[in-house]
């Protein structure tokens, strides 16, 4: 079996576009998380989100008139692999055919469906645009990425809620782990931060209420009261070791376990005793070879009071109590809001930047301590220290559980 490393990584987030901005926002605890700019929120109880600010995605190469006919998941999508492509420098390395794209979206393009569907009602259907299907649909932002770099390996989007991007490395991994592909563009992106998809999350009241930005997003505290909507795109370059140090390719991290269970509960909550959950990061953790040393994990830590309480048990349930109370947890949520399908990418890129510069992020805005969440969630300032591994761990809709841990590489 090969081993798996990550050779370049790209991001477009609330908290900035491009990987050292992100870095020092995430290692200083900058909340990316402000009063609604992107509609007028009229007759929603929402008031915040964690919006991407200044998106240009000519500054990434991408024309203006193929922003046209893309979504924008799919723009915020395409710059983060841009971005991750030129770091990796492996673009005319790669043999085409054994070169992926696993990228996936939790919902896709839901603003050119709102648009579209506007159209419909006042105008007739005759006035439906003919790209409306091929801005919509899920699958397209990893269409497009394998258009733009010529990549004909195997792909594979993945659509499981706030899961997905978890999903879509972890798969990754596998099919380069067991000699499918040599190297793979895997991620995820959303751009969901509009009046539909937010009513319809604060009407199953998943979505914090708070005025404050400051108060908003708020992962295991015990004033937490639902999650704060982001948006954006989080891409690494995965490939195989030898692939990697045959082409002389900076690696980050080694990818090294992978968990994929679910809880079979329940289509929006969380299955109270955290088994599954425990279990996916258990899967992730015994295949990675139960590395030993400072473990840092990145918590799905949405906010909402059900996941906060069940995490915690399944980090337990999955480590161990001596183990889960010596490991060194934080949500990113704090800072960058929730970017649903984009989360676990993200994520996955804080763990890397974690092993390869020795910084452990903070969770931010934890003031008071929930008793039911009672680990290490470091509060407020991140830590100057060299963790050895790292899990990142997602939980979505429909009770997806997806786990990845990755390792040091020295």
């Amino acid at each position: 079996m090969n081993r798996v490393v990550i050779t370049g990584m790209g991001a477009v987030t609330p908290v900035g576009s491009d990987i050292e901005t992100i870095f020092e926002s995430l290692s200083a605890g900058k909340c990316g998380v402000d009063k609604i700019t992107r509609f007028e929120p009229d007759g929603l109880k929402i008031h915040v989100a964690a919006e991407v600010k200044d998106f240009d995605p000519e500054r990434f190469g991408i024309a203006r008139g193929d922003t046209r006919r893309m979504d924008l998941f799919t723009q915020y999508a395409m710059a983060a692999a841009i971005e991750a492509m030129q770091d990796s420098g492996i673009e005319g390395k790669v043999d085409p055919e054994r070169f992926g794209v696993y990228v996936g979206s939790g919902i896709g393009g839901i603003s050119t469906l709102m648009a579209e569907c506007d159209k419909l009602g006042k105008r007739g259907p005759s006035r439906v645009s003919p790209l409306f299907v091929p801005m919509m649909i899920s699958n397209i932002a990893a269409g497009n990425i394998a258009i733009r770099f010529g990549c004909k390996g195997p792909s594979l989007p993945v659509v499981t809620a706030c899961a997905t991007s978890t999903n879509t490395i972890g798969e990754a991994f596998r099919a380069i782990r067991f000699g499918y592909a040599d190297a793979i563009i895997a991620g995820g992106s959303e751009a969901a931060i509009n009046p539909l998809a937010m009513g319809g999350f604060a009407n199953c009241k998943a979505l914090s209420e708070a005025e404050n930005p400051e108060e908003a997003s708020l992962p295991f505290d015990r004033r937490r009261g639902g999650f704060v909507m982001g948006e954006g795109a989080g891409i690494v370059v995965l490939e195989s070791y030898e692939h990697a140090v045959a082409r002389g390719a900076h690696i980050y991290a080694e990818l090294a376990g992978y968990g994929n269970t679910c809880d079979a509960h329940h289509i929006t909550a969380p299955a109270p005793e955290g088994v599954e959950g425990g279990r996916a990061i258990r899967l992730a953790f015994e295949e990675a070879g139960k590395p030993e040393g400072v473990l840092y994990i990145n918590a799905h830590g949405t906010g909402t009071p059900l996941n906060d309480s069940t995490e915690t048990r399944a980090i337990k349930l999955a480590l161990g109590e001596e183990a889960a109370r010596a490991a060194l947890i934080s949500s990113t949520k704090s800072m960058t809001g929730h970017m649903l399908g984009a989360a676990g990418a993200v994520e996955c890129i804080a763990c890397a930047l974690a092993l390869s510069r020795g910084v452990i992020f903070p969770t931010i805005h934890l003031q008071e301590p929930d008793p039911e969440c009672d680990l290490n969630y470091v509060p407020n300032h991140a830590l100057q220290l060299q963790a050895d591994a790292a899990i990142s761990v997602s939980l979505g809709f429909g009770g997806h559980n997806a786990a990845i841990a990755l390792r040091r590489c020295v």
